[in-house]
């Protein structure tokens, strides 16, 4: 069995064991820390950065991947709480350039769902991998651009478009980066090893990630939409495929360091499981004296938003376990099971994974430096400890 390291408060052996299980054979290396209640009764880690050839331990950080979209939303509902921000007005009324070609009706809720139309940027915006760490011209792109849909009416996965709609509102709302509102709001108070930009001198605790799941090609993918009767000459398909391309190049430049120090809050916080477990804690609990939302807030962020829609033409068809969002975060299915109904959360590519349950009390972060997770089934090195974890949840 695989070695760990760390500690487990007594009735979570199995969650430690099931852990070390899901680890054997992985070349990389891995983080698990469970909370509740606002203690911490799993604190675990196992494996290697094989970069640099040194053990992952309890301190190693690595980029979160898309659990950063998680983040981001909380800003976005601290500053809903303290009335800067109305989650139902139009984006415009704090990104007065973004009110034009369309997007005069695109809603704060739109972005956070996933169902603003604007999924990802049109080939001819010439946004490749290096300019998505290019604030200035994404924001440039976004506001010339018209939505792919009419907003609310269907939803589709905003790769990393979803980072500076976003952050451009909470701009406007509040006069911070987001970037800075995160620190200053959340990361300072709790004490947590989490950035989005990392500074420098947190450069040599990073494990960079590493891939043993494969890459789309473009070709691959024209030929997937193709055989599956698509247009791929659409405007719709055309950005899809140039999107989840850019995605695939974004991925391995935030394996670099410019990808890191830059700001993109859909995709590159860097931190490790203790940060993000700890995170969701003070969502839904006092945590280290600090609670970061009210329920009434998370109750709202959580409310189903999606289950309803369908992708846009032509991509209506629900096949799998169809992602489903409230606002901001994902809500549990077959291939992200969390804790079950009533929990909320992100997974992050490749594998890293952060969710909360309220009602029973648990926040989870898990962090990994080798791309394994496919999307389209559970990550295997989750199955064991996350069943072991909600058959202590529901006992």
């Amino acid at each position: 069995m695989t070695a760990v390291g760390g500690s487990v408060a007594k009735g979570y052996e199995r969650v430690r064991d099931a852990f070390a299980q899901g680890q054997a054979g992985d070349r990389g290396g891995a983080q698990l820390c469970v909370y509740r209640r606002g203690e911490i009764v799993v604190d675990l880690w196992a494996g290697r950065d094989i970069v640099s050839d040194r053990p992952y331990t309890a301190d190693t950080l690595t980029v979160l991947m898309s659990c950063t979209k998680a983040a981001a939303a909380l800003c976005a509902h601290m500053l809903a709480e303290r009335g800067l921000l109305d989650l139902d007005a139009p984006v415009a009324r704090y990104w007065p350039g973004f009110g034009k070609n369309g997007k005069d009706e695109v809603r704060v809720s739109h972005i956070l769902s996933h169902s603003s139309g604007l999924f990802g940027f049109d080939p001819e915006c010439g946004i490749d991998a290096a300019k998505v760490l290019d604030w200035d011209a994404c924001k440039s792109a976004l506001e010339a651009m018209s939505p792919q849909w009419a907003p609310g009416t269907a939803y589709l996965y905003h790769f990393y478009t979803y980072g500076t709609l976003l952050g451009e509102v909470v701009r406007g709302a509040c006069g911070k980066t987001i970037a800075a509102f995160f620190a200053d709001e959340v990361a300072v108070p709790l004490g947590l090893d989490m950035w989005m930009g990392l500074p420098e001198s947190e450069e040599h605790r990073i494990a960079p990630h590493f891939r043993s799941n494969a890459a789309f090609t473009e070709e691959q993918l024209v030929a997937t939409f193709s055989g599956l009767g698509f247009d791929v000459g659409s405007r719709l398909l055309r950005a899809l495929i140039d999107t989840m391309v850019t995605t695939e190049a974004l991925i391995a430049l935030l394996a670099t360091r410019p990808g890191r120090a830059a700001v993109v809050p859909a995709a590159n916080a860097v931190g490790n499981a203790r940060a993000l477990a700890r995170m969701y804690s003070a969502c839904i609990v006092e945590t280290g004296g600090v609670r970061l939302v009210t329920d009434e807030t998370l109750a709202r962020a959580c409310v189903p938003r999606t289950d309803h829609l369908l992708g846009p033409p032509p991509l209506t068809a629900r096949t799998g376990a169809p992602q489903r969002f409230a606002l901001g975060f994902e809500l549990p299915r077959a291939t992200v099971p969390m804790l079950g109904e009533g929990s909320f959360g992100h997974p992050g590519a490749g594998g890293r994974y952060g969710f909360a349950h309220p009602e029973k009390g648990f926040a989870v972060g898990y962090v990994c430096n080798n791309l394994v997770w496919d999307g389209q089934n559970p990550d295997p090195r989750w199955v064991g400890w996350n069943a072991a974890l909600r058959e202590i949840a529901d006992a």
